[in-house]
Order: structure tokens, then sequence, then C-alpha cells
């Protein structure tokens, strides 16, 4: 149980840091919005829950005042899911009509949770349920869960069907966490009323959820509701964390192609300094730290090696209307042709094309002139240059 609640805590924190960098990428979203608002609620309340569990109290709280605050976070929570199936599927008046209706629901769950927590005496545990106002308590909380996890479970399989691959698999996994969250929920209500009818208590070593203190409880969350949590967290989180790994691919595959450009660029550099395309960055500090910068130093140093390819063709010596095509071959004509412009030889008015790929794509371009980069590095300098 223990390693559920560590996971239960870790995935947690770790989908409200991926939330919060996506809202500073797109502020405006209000989908986004509720979904931050959904965890960061499921985050905030974990450290009172686990107090409340041991019926103390947090920050100044009492343990009943804990167990309200953790409670009355997860409920919020819930809403911003709903409000998150809203803004995604509604223009923003239309979401935010429906989000005020269904804030109703909300209000009246609150304001039973409140009320039993004010009605409970000093002294009760935050999990004895045969107190009357503690069952009250954890079944208005239960039922608004059962509520919200319901209608989102069906919002989300009914857009899952439209949904792209990758989406489609996150929603899916989604949708399992929520299922599970909403039985477990409606297993706690039973649960509660049970154990406040003189039902079994579970084992003592359950500090799982308030209202798993029947074998009934105890079941819902071990087996539904935290890998229920987990699953749902991992499904929402799935189609950004897969964008991140692809991007992460291929920020590592420009880094590589830049660094393997470099013995091309160089010889080019060296020969056409005023190809470059940003010579001094206005702060060398931001982009040495900027990941993004890795693929415009790629893309700018691909520019300027096919430029300087341009500028120094005519100097190439080929037959007439023949294009090098062999890099070893090209690699020994390019140097020469460097010492020829160095040199001050006459050359021809007209472009050579040399390092031709097989096609326009940019992909190709770049594997020409990697394979002409590569001979550069592995040739011995002609007359020692």
């Amino acid at each position: 149980m223990s390693d559920l609640l560590a996971l239960y805590g870790i995935t947690a924190s770790v989908a409200l840091l991926w939330t919060v960098v996506r809202l500073m990428r797109a502020p405006k979203d209000r989908a986004l919005w509720a979904l931050c608002g959904l965890i960061t609620g499921w985050t905030l309340s974990f450290p009172f829950g686990r107090a409340a569990d041991h019926d103390a109290g947090l920050l100044g709280t009492t343990p009943m005042e804990s167990r309200l605050i953790e409670q009355g976070l997860v409920v919020i929570g819930i809403h911003g899911l709903i409000c998150f199936y809203l803004f995604s599927a509604l223009n923003n008046r239309q979401a935010r009509k429906r989000a005020w209706q269904y804030g109703a629901v909300l209000a009246v769950a609150l304001t039973a949770m409140i009320v039993s927590a004010l009605l409970t005496p000093d002294g009760v545990g935050t999990r004895d349920h045969r107190v009357t106002s503690v069952a009250v308590f954890f079944v208005a909380a239960d039922l608004y869960g059962v509520f919200g996890f319901s209608r989102a479970w069906v919002w989300n399989r009914r857009y899952a069907r439209g949904a792209g691959p990758r989406l489609r698999r996150g929603l899916r996994l989604a949708a399992a966490g929520m299922l599970a969250i909403a039985l477990a929920a409606g297993l706690f209500v039973v649960a509660v009323v049970e154990r406040w009818a003189g039902g079994g208590a579970a084992p003592k070593s359950l500090h799982a959820h308030g209202a798993a203190s029947t074998t009934l409880g105890w079941f819902a969350a071990v087996f539904l509701l935290l890998p229920g949590v987990v699953i749902f967290l991992i499904g929402i989180t799935y189609p950004a964390a897969v964008m991140h790994v692809i991007a992460q691919r291929l920020w590592w595959r420009h880094l590589r192609q830049y660094r393997r450009l470099g013995p091309l660029w160089r010889v080019l550099h060296e020969r056409f300094p005023e190809n470059a395309l940003d010579r001094v960055p206005a702060r060398p500090w931001r982009e040495m730290l900027n990941p993004l910068a890795v693929h415009r130093r790629y893309y700018r140093r691909a520019i300027e090696c096919r430029d300087g390819l341009v500028r120094i063709s005519p100097y190439v010596s080929t037959p007439a209307g023949s294009i090098i095509r062999s890099p070893d071959e090209l690699s020994h004509g390019l140097r020469r042709a460097l010492q020829a412009h160095a040199a001050g030889q006459p050359a021809s008015a007209t472009a050579v094309p040399i390092a031709v790929p097989a096609d326009s794509s940019l992909d190709a371009d770049v594997r020409e002139l990697i394979a002409l980069s590569d001979a550069l590095r592995l040739e011995r300098p002609i007359g020692g240059s």
C-alpha cells in the first residue's frame, strides 16, 4: 500500500510539473488551466490526506480540517476535469455556461462536506464512519467522485473515437483509470454505509482513504482507487510524453549532424566568413542554454555549408556538364578549389552542381553534406593545407 501511495505522489507531482510547463507555453488555453486545476488539487491534497490518515493535522489544522482540505481539493480537482472536457469540446461561452451548471453540483457536495466536518466532535477519528457526520462527509465526497468521473468517462470515450492513434491510446488509458476511480468511489460509499451500520473493520495497516474501513473499502482502495489514479495521470500525460520523446530524438539527431557538419563548415567558413547567418548572438549564454538553439544552429550550419559550396563550386574542376557524386572525389577537389580561390586564380562564373541530393528534401541535402564532411575529416590535407 505504501508503495502505491508513493507512486501516486510521484506521478501526481510529475504530471503537475508537465502541466505547468505546458501552461507557460499556452497561458490562454482554458482547457489546460482546468486540467492544471485537477492535478494541482490532487497533488496538494496528498500531504493533508497523509496527515489526516494518522489523525494528525498539517500546517496548524486539526485532523478533521486536514481531511476537509484534502477531500475538498480532490472534489474541486474533479470539477476541473469536467471543465477540461467542456472547454475542449465547446466554445468558451458554452463551456463557461455548462461549467457553472456543473459547479452547482460541486457546491452541494462541498456544502455537505463542510457542514459535516463542522459537526464532527473533537477527538473523533477522521476515518471513524460509525460517527454519522464523518459518514455523511465521505458519502458526499465519494458520490461526487462517482458523478464527476462517470461524466468524464463518457466524454472521454466519445472523443477517443475520432482521435489520432497517439491521442487515442492516451485517452483509453485515462478512461481505464477514470472507470476504476468511479467504481472505487461507488464501493467506498457502500463501505461507509456498511461501517456506519455496524460492519467490520478492515486491516489497521490500511491508510489510503478515509472510506476504506471495511473489507470492501480495502479492496476498492488497493485494486481500484490508487492504481486508477496512477493510470489516469499516465493517460492524460501520455500523448505529450510521447511527443517529448520524439522531440528529444530529433534534438539528439540534429546535435549529432551539427557536429558532423563541422569539418565542412570550418573550411568553407574560413574562406567565406561573410556567409555566416548569425555571427554574434545578442546573448551567447542564452544561445548555449536554450535547447531549441540546437535546431537553429543545425539549420544555420546546413545552409551556410550549402551557400559555401555554391560559391566555391566554379573552382571545382569537372568534365563539362558532369556532377561529382563521390564524397572522396569531391573532398579532394574541394580542397584544391579552396586553394585556388585563396590564390586568386580565375574561375568560371557558373556554379557547378556538387553534392547534389537524390531528392529536394532538407534531410537528403544534409546527408550529402555530411558524407562530404566525413570525407574531409578522414582525408589527409593536400600539400600540408
